[in-house]
């Protein structure tokens, strides 16, 4: 089964389908060996985080608009020859063979045209860092779009814009955080040689790491993948031996174990979301995770709709000591992971989203126990989802028994993680 047709199929699904990179990557088949999905993986986000660039230098040497498919394996071949550059002769020989497959020889015969002359329009466009204020250019070169880039620069300015830019560009790091309670955590047993030590405490980078073996603790439940930010919010809520807790939009779950960790065998963590493949992915990692599944309710509802008659229905409390809300937004601040939020972004997601979200915070906030604490949280870094909407809820009337404790943030350019915005709010006591 080959790696580079199964990647063009890929791409075809999402980008001649419109179809969702994640929903699309479920087409790889499941006989694939776990290397050669990582390596379908790899081709098929440096097509997606590229794709600015890569269209860029592709269409220009085209007549004619090409079929989905041609347009994929042309996409597939200058990817592969912007990250190796010298081995440029050999990418497209391999590319002109396999086009004859998932395309065909006619269409075989544009891609040997097209990708020798991309070799010297990449090489020209990756040249040299374009110049201060030509934000159609950056935007070109770093594959994001121009309205976005035009608004980084004028909130964070230009050095942190490009910091932002590169970093977005780059392959995401893999980091695994081992659970509470594994010999690792409690400093009594030696992680794999492959895993590094991070700053981050529970937190460490897999260089080069036996998939076998991750495969083996991820099954066993010992570590989970995820970036060190998403610690910021739960970090914030600090959660107590004992309580309860209530984590909404909480799937796929990698903050509900950590809340559930620090709940202890006498807490309780009732974790919402939406019913569907994500909330489905959160039942299944609890099933992995045996130390603390026990410790955790699911429950599936809009969070816009949860109310305490629902929880009661469910047997759950109709209030808490601390609720996690980790709300859906634009995901600016995770661009590295998720490489085609960028490209179904729009300026009017930033006007619809805070909208959604404050829906949310609001309908959270009345499941909050009189002196007990929620976060808001996001993985954007716009401040009309983080900021922009913890001010309209304190300035609301279901706000105003609520004050602002303390905000944190993560910017990747600065702090080395993913970003994330979590703000802690605590309902005062009731006389």
């Amino acid at each position: 089964m080959n790696v580079w047709n199964t990647a063009c199929r890929v791409l075809v699904r999402h980008l001649g389908e419109s179809a969702r990179l994640d929903h699309a990557l479920e087409d790889v088949p499941g006989q694939m060996s776990p290397a050669d999905r990582r390596r379908c993986r790899h081709l098929v986000y440096g097509v997606v985080r590229h794709l600015g660039l890569l269209d860029a230098c592709v269409q220009p040497h085209l007549v004619r608009p090409p079929r989905p498919v041609l347009r994929a394996a042309l996409l597939t071949g200058a990817f592969e020859i912007l990250e190796n550059p010298p081995q440029a002769p050999a990418i497209i020989h391999h590319a002109v063979d396999r086009a004859r497959e998932v395309a065909s020889p006619a269409e075989a015969r544009v891609v040997n045209a097209v990708l020798r002359k991309v070799v010297g329009t990449l090489a020209a466009a990756t040249a040299v860092e374009p110049a201060p204020g030509d934000v159609a250019a950056l935007a070109r070169r770093h594959s994001h779009p121009r309205w976005l880039v035009e608004r980084w620069l004028g909130a964070l300015g230009e050095e942190a814009t490009r910091q932002l830019l590169l970093w977005n560009q780059s392959p995401a790091p893999v980091h695994a955080r081992v659970a509470a309670g594994d010999e690792v955590h409690a400093g009594q047993g030696e992680a794999p040689a492959s895993f590094r030590s991070t700053r981050w405490p529970a937190y460490f980078l897999l260089d080069r790491p036996d998939w076998s073996e991750v495969e083996r603790l991820l099954a066993a439940g010992r570590i989970y993948l995820q970036d060190p930010a998403t610690s910021v919010a739960p970090d914030l809520l600090a959660v107590q031996p004992g309580e309860v807790v209530l984590d909404v939009c909480a799937a796929p779950g990698g903050k509900t174990l950590q809340l559930a960790e620090a709940a202890g065998p006498g807490g309780r963590v009732v974790a919402v979301d939406l019913p569907g493949l994500r909330l489905e992915r959160l039942r299944e990692n609890l099933r992995r995770y045996r130390a603390v599944r026990d410790r955790v309710k699911v429950v599936a509802c809009d969070g816009r709709e949860l109310s305490p008659a629902i929880l009661a229905a469910e047997k759950q409390p109709r209030d808490y000591d601390a609720v996690l809300l980790d709300a859906p937004c634009s995901n600016t601040g995770v661009l590295r992971h998720r490489v085609d939020a960028k490209w179904r972004l729009g300026a009017a997601d930033l006007v619809e989203l805070p909208k959604l979200q404050l829906a949310l915070l609001t309908r959270a906030a009345t499941l909050v126990r009189p002196g007990g604490r929620l976060v808001y949280s996001t993985c954007s870094l716009e401040p009309e989802e983080n900021t922009g909407v913890v001010d309209a809820f304190l300035a609301s009337r279901e706000g105003e028994t609520f004050t602002l404790a303390q905000a944190r943030a993560s910017r990747p350019w600065a702090d080395g993680c993913d970003g994330a915005g979590a703000f802690l709010l605590r309902r005062r006591t009731t006389s």
